[in-house]
């Protein structure tokens, strides 16, 4: 790899992480000793980069620094191409939209040589079913957005009905379907909902008593035990 490519890629690591990184754990990534990843550092430093660097903690990318954006490389106009068709089949229209309009910008600032990439793309998606919802998924991702309580009915996979008050965490997108993930009011836990047996819904005024970064975090160590306690039974 180039030494310019490098320092691209030392960029991207630092810029996508959430904690600090450390000299190991880039080095290991690029397949390079930790004396080179410091020598990378040390120049992106030197020419303005705000990286921050702890030792024995890692590095960390301040916010606020925007890289040029010319630097795209094949494979990731591919994946945000694919990812774009994905969200086209399988999205709501306002989420087709924003899929198409994000191409558009994409191949607006895409060098002149890889717009082929765009008009004759080597991925594609197989269309499916659009599923019918008393509940938009576009109202569920504003609910979740603004910390609002939904009263629905939903009807299980027995046939049974019942009503519940929930606290939106996460909208999940499948193949057939979506569902949504929430703190159940009537069973004080976390439970999945799949949207096409939603049977009535309402948004409420009522905000969710915590903030959403509050309840992610529980939903996160929730789904967690939820795992160990799956492996510990095993097969």
């Amino acid at each position: 790899m180039r030494r310019g490519d490098r320092l691209f890629e030392v960029i991207e690591i630092l810029r996508r992480a959430r904690r600090p990184v450390p000299a190991s754990a880039i080095a290991a990534e690029l397949e390079v000793c930790k004396r080179t990843v410091y020598r990378d550092v040390a120049a992106l430093m030197a020419q303005g980069v705000p990286i921050r660097g702890e030792a024995g903690v890692g590095y960390v990318l301040e916010a606020g620094f925007h890289m040029p954006p010319l630097m795209l490389t094949a494979d990731e106009i591919e994946a945000a191409v694919l990812g774009a068709q994905w969200v086209q089949t399988r999205g709501e229209p306002d989420m087709r939209r924003a899929a198409a309009s994000l191409v558009a910008k994409i191949e607006a600032i895409a060098p002149e040589d890889l717009h082929s990439f765009f008009a004759q793309p080597v991925t594609g998606v197989a269309p499916v079913d659009t599923p019918q919802e008393v509940l938009s998924s576009s109202d569920i991702r504003a609910a979740i957005r603004r910390q609002k309580k939904i009263r629905l009915e939903y009807r299980d996979d027995r046939g049974s009905m019942t009503e519940r008050i929930v606290w939106p965490v996460l909208l999940g997108y499948r193949d057939q379907g979506r569902i949504l993930a929430a703190w159940c009011e009537l069973r004080s836990g976390f439970r999945y909902f799949r949207t096409e047996r939603i049977t009535y819904a309402q948004i409420l005024e009522d905000r969710v008593p915590k903030r959403l970064p509050q309840l992610r975090a529980d939903w996160d160590r929730a789904m967690a035990a939820e795992r160990e306690r799956y492996a510990r039974s095993g097969p």
